[in-house]
């Protein structure tokens, strides 16, 4: 993890969200689950390349144009990446306070271009990112060793999960009452397209 910005930065980055980004309302604020659409715990939206669409839990999710300041954040984000990888996707998450979160899951959908690594920008409160391993997951538990891993995310924080991350652990962002401000999230992806530019493969690890 690293910082990105200063708060100073940070803090105008939220502000043009705040001002400018509409969040998706009706069946694209919904998710499927056990049959059943349900509410998602917070606002989202998603911007991008033309024709990018991203599909989790029965909701498809389509890109809007990149207004200008969010080509300049995704192309700090790829510098501070050492320009390896070109992101041409950002899905965005306004949590209002601690109340709004996202459960645990895997960002291992068949969209994502699953060699690229998901960067994520924090800006706002501050809150808890908690890994769990899958083999410590549910009533048998394989490896009680494995201890859940807790990232307190701050204004201004560049978050990255490598390869193969997704393929072992579990993330979420938990309900904390304590958190009264809100916070916006802006993970970075790489996404398939029918013809995709190429891109550099090399080996990542978990950071």
């Amino acid at each position: 993890m690293t910082v990105l910005y200063s708060k100073n930065e940070a803090d105008a980055i939220f502000r043009e969200i705040e001002d400018t980004v509409e969040y998706n309302t009706g069946k694209l604020a919904k998710v499927q689950m056990y049959g059943k659409w349900i509410n998602i715990p917070r606002k989202q939206t998603a911007f991008g390349d033309e024709g990018l669409t991203y599909t989790f839990s029965g909701n498809t999710i389509p890109a809007k144009p990149w207004p200008p300041y969010l080509l300049k954040v995704k192309n700090r984000v790829e510098h501070a990446l050492s320009d390896k990888w070109i992101f041409n996707f950002v899905l965005i998450n306004y949590y209002k306070d601690g109340n709004d979160h996202i459960g645990e899951h895997r960002d291992n959908e068949k969209d994502l271009d699953r060699m690229a690594p998901i960067a994520s920008l924090s800006l706002g409160q501050t809150r808890d990112f908690v890994f769990r391993h899958k083999d410590a997951r549910g009533g048998q538990k394989r490896r009680k060793d494995l201890k859940s891993v807790t990232v307190p995310l701050t204004n201004g924080c560049l978050f990255v999960m490598n390869p193969p991350t997704n393929d072992f652990w579990y993330h979420s962002l938990p309900v904390r009452k304590r958190a009264s401000f809100p916070r916006i999230n802006l993970t970075f992806r790489v996404m398939k397209q029918k013809t995709e530019q190429k891109i550099p493969k090399h080996t990542l690890s978990f950071s």
